[in-house]
């Protein structure tokens, strides 16, 4: 075998077509989960054959794209929407799909040389930002509003303010933040895999970052899967199936890793207004559809539910379990105090990512000659938003405690960096 042969090897195993192959993987997997979860809410339905587009707005959305809602009702007539929120079920999905496409071709080495990587991640990019673009050009739609009958209906009419509303993307936004969202994966991806090879002035890095990343992430899936087992649990003894598919193909870590920060303490405020609504669990909807705005917390959730005490205990038991995982992965000689101030500074960053992504914001209003709020069920709130700096202070108290329990637990655990000392025996000098 020639020296070229060898050379080219590495290209050839990352080149455009399994670049190609990584991308189609990661939106085929996106967009049947969307279309599942919109397909168990009813979305088939919708008028105009308008099925494919809201599909494509999720996807949109599920990657930190931009969605503009648009309305009109006429020259005397005035509508107000907004939304923000992303489908977490679908993004989690189409980031460990790119996430192990990615990596596939970078297994069993130790080293990459940044070059190589830059290489590898430019591909994706490309292929990723033809995909954006797409997406952006195909998630677009109008609806008309049913007002009904009787006198909204007549004014409507007559003044030509039958209303519309519909949705489109912003395109630049989409592209921009689209983007970030696979750099975010692909970067996360190298941290987080225990065989993932990095750059050889970036080794230093695998010692103090990776054991605590890849912790991060065991404790953000893990709640996914219990957050799943209890979501199948209530469809199976509660009934309403099809919504709880729904919310498990479209937002089951929106629920979930909101039920960790809750967990350590933290509090949320929020509101749901009119036709707006939490489908599942309903003591979530129960808390917040108040007059004014509400607190989202582990008191307020117990007081209309008891069993709600338990978003506690499962905060404890998961936390010291990837806390001990990630001690016992970690050298012996790393001291547990340096285990506690990593576990921090990773548990408070990944509360402050929980509290950027789980934040929900929906508003929609209809007012004809100057009266707001026309017909009860053409308007309504709902907002969901953390009081920011406690959770994270508090995801870093917990990683504090937590890290340092987790590194004694570990202390009797073989781990790498530890030498066991033979005992003397009689011919031993």
């Amino acid at each position: 075998m020639t020296p070229v042969t060898v050379a080219a090897r590495p290209a050839a195993r990352h080149g455009w077509t399994r670049a190609a192959v990584t991308v189609l993987s990661g939106l085929a997997v996106m967009f049947a989960l969307a279309a599942l979860g919109l397909w168990a809410a009813g979305a088939t339905g919708l008028p105009d054959g308008a099925f494919a587009r809201v599909v494509a707005a999720t996807v949109v959305t599920a990657v930190g794209g931009t969605l503009e809602l648009t309305g009109d009702a006429g020259p005397l007539a005035r509508t107000r929407a907004g939304l923000t929120v992303m489908p977490l079920s679908v993004t989690l999905a189409g980031a460990l799909v790119i996430g192990a496409g990615f990596l596939r071709p970078l297994r069993h080495r130790a080293v990459a040389s940044a070059r190589e990587l830059a290489g590898w991640a430019a591909r994706l990019g490309l292929l990723w930002l033809l995909a954006l673009i797409g997406l952006g050009l195909a998630a677009r739609q109008t609806f008309a509003v049913d007002v009904g009958n009787g006198t909204l209906s007549d004014l409507a009419g007559l003044f030509g303010g039958a209303p519309t509303v519909g949705f489109t993307t912003d395109v630049p936004l989409t592209v921009l933040f689209g983007l970030l969202w696979l750099a975010g994966v692909l970067l996360l991806a190298l941290l987080v895999a225990p065989g993932a090879p990095l750059p050889g002035r970036l080794l230093r890095l695998r010692e103090p970052v990776r054991p605590a990343a890849h912790a991060m992430i065991l404790l953000l899936l893990g709640y996914v899967a219990v957050g799943l087992v209890v979501a199948l649990v209530a469809a199976a003894t509660r009934g309403h199936p099809a919504e709880t598919f729904a919310v498990i193909l479209l937002g089951l870590p929106n629920l979930a890793w909101l039920a960790l920060t809750l967990g350590q303490g933290a509090t949320w405020h929020g509101r749901v207004d009119g036709p707006f609504g939490l489908p599942m669990p309903e003591v979530l909807d129960r808390v917040l559809r108040t007059p004014d705005i509400a607190t989202l917390n582990l008191r307020t959730l117990t007081e209309q539910d008891r069993g709600m005490w338990w978003l506690l205990v499962a905060q404890v038991v998961l936390t010291s379990a990837v806390a001990f995982l990630m001690a016992a992965r970690s050298p012996a000689r790393v001291a547990a105090w340096r285990h506690a101030v990593r576990l921090a500074v990773a548990l408070a960053l990944t509360v402050l990512m929980v509290c950027l992504l789980c934040r929900i914001s929906a508003h929609y209003g209809l007012s004809l000659l100057g009266i707001g709020d026309l017909g009860g069920g053409l308007s309504g709130e709902l907002f969901l938003r953390p009081r920011l700096w406690q959770a994270v202070g508090l995801g870093a108290l917990w990683g504090l405690v937590i890290g340092f329990l987790g590194a004694l637990a570990a202390r009797p655990v073989r781990r790498r960096g530890r030498v066991d000392v033979p005992a003397a025996g009689p011919g031993t000098p």
